[in-house]
């Protein structure tokens, strides 16, 4: 294993949750509010899913090789290019949606906030989770 880093503060860890849960609320509701079609709805909330899974899986992929956990090159790379089409297809789908600038803006940086949110809740959680193995928690941990 490799050297631990330091245990994430209350305050960084509250900012990570804020992060994701303003990025990914105020992104569910806009497209509640927004004046599109359903299917088009449905396209940017699987968007923000798919988006979501792919950088948690890519942060998780990351740090397992850092702690010397076997993570295929297969699905490393699969993990990056989830991620890459995740934001390439919300950019192509707000390149070409008719709203206005400012709403297209809105919806990219609610996006970005919430995969910024994503990764950053998923480190809090596995370092918490070495922190309590440490501290001899009685049940194991499913370390994320």
């Amino acid at each position: 294993m490799t050297p631990k880093s330091p245990r994430p503060t209350g305050a960084f860890v509250g900012a990570s949750w804020a992060a994701l849960l303003v990025g990914a609320v105020v992104y569910l509701i806009g497209l509640w509010n927004a004046a599109m079609a359903l299917n088009e709805k449905g396209y940017y909330f699987t968007l923000l899913l798919y988006g979501l899974f792919s950088a948690v899986s890519l942060q998780k992929s990351v740090r397992d090789r850092l702690e010397g956990i076997p993570v295929t090159g297969i699905y490393f790379g699969l993990c990056w290019v989830s991620l890459g089409l995740s934001v390439i297809l919300l950019g192509v789908g707000l390149w070409n949606a008719t709203l206005s600038a400012s709403e297209k803006g809105f919806y990219a940086m609610a996006f970005l906030l919430a995969l910024f949110g994503a990764v950053a809740v998923q480190k809090n959680v596995r370092d918490l989770a070495l922190f309590q193995d440490d501290a001899g928690s009685a049940e194991p941990l499913d370390a994320a």
